[in-house]
């Protein structure tokens, strides 16, 4: 069976890829089975910088292919913020609910037309057999709402309203979730490159 490291230490985002790539037969080993010391500093100017370092350290530390992500959320009214900062953009160390509130203090009284915003992920797979490197990127598209709704999902997703649905994110079963996100749609094309390079009979000698 095939082995993947996903780079992240966040729970939430594994158990959606794992669910994702699950169907392929491949085996998703997370990241603090391989060590509890990998740097995952996100300090580049761009998400695929970001996935790029990440992918590219895990993969030399493991000896394994390794997928890493850098998703984030941007907001028309705030020029595109919070965009790379996502994860830390009430500050270093901050939590889910105090980037939403940092978030909504910041949108306080911009109203409905102005509160567009876009999921992005970009997703970067690496073979250190090879030194092949992929990155995709995914997008989803909604609007803050003014208030959290839901209970699922993590991250802003229970502020991320989807018009066609009319659920947020965090309203949304994971199944149907995985096949709309910013996240899912990255990771259908990475669904792509694995079955086409790893798990097919050209395999990793393409």
């Amino acid at each position: 069976m095939r082995e993947l490291v996903v780079a992240t230490k966040n729970k939430g985002k594994l158990r959606e890829i794992a669910a994702c790539l699950g169907e392929l037969g491949i085996k998703v080993i997370p990241l603090d089975a391989i060590s509890e010391d990998v740097d995952l500093t996100e300090d580049g100017a761009t998400f695929e910088e970001n996935a790029l370092k990440k992918a590219r350290e895990v993969a030399r530390v493991s000896g394994k292919l390794t997928l890493a992500d850098d998703s984030g959320l941007e907001v028309e009214a705030l020029g595109g913020a919070p965009g790379v900062r996502s994860a830390r953009f009430a500050g270093e160390g901050a939590g889910d609910e105090e980037n939403n509130r940092e978030l909504l203090r910041r949108l306080q009284g911009v109203p409905a037309e102005r509160r567009r915003a876009s999921f992005r992920c970009v997703m970067a797979l690496v073979d250190p057999a090879t030194g092949r490197e992929w990155v995709v990127e995914g997008s989803c598209h909604g609007i803050i709402l003014e208030n959290p709704r839901g209970e699922g999902g993590f991250g802003y997703d229970p502020l991320f309203f989807l018009p066609e649905r009319g659920k947020t994110m965090a309203e949304l079963p994971l199944a149907e979730k995985n096949c709309i996100s910013h996240r899912g749609r990255a990771l259908k094309a990475i669904k792509a490159v694995l079955r086409e390079q790893f798990l097919t009979g050209r395999g990793a000698a393409g």
